[in-house]
């Protein structure tokens, strides 16, 4: 259930940047609930500016909206030759 904070931000044109520009506006916790409403209404852009109709690609774009800028992901996995796969 969204807030009313989150359906203002969730009332946009749908164009490329509009949603994004609504999402500032909204503390982290709340930008992924609408990025997943945007997901499933058809509203979510990527980057490129075409319609994400895939969720691994809605689930990285919470991922970058709502995480600080150079923190590294917590599931990095750091690889000790460039041939290894497994750690």
């Amino acid at each position: 259930m969204l807030n009313r904070r989150q359906r203002e931000a969730m009332k946009h044109p749908n164009v490329l940047g509009a949603g994004a520009e609504k999402r500032r506006k909204l503390r982290s916790s709340e930008r992924g609930n609408v990025i997943a409403a945007e997901f499933e209404r058809g509203t979510l852009h990527s980057g490129s500016g075409k319609v994400v109709k895939n969720p691994a690609m809605m689930r990285a774009i919470i991922y970058s909206e709502t995480h600080p800028k150079g923190k590294d992901h917590p599931h990095s996995v750091k690889r000790k030759y460039k041939g290894d796969k497994h750690g």
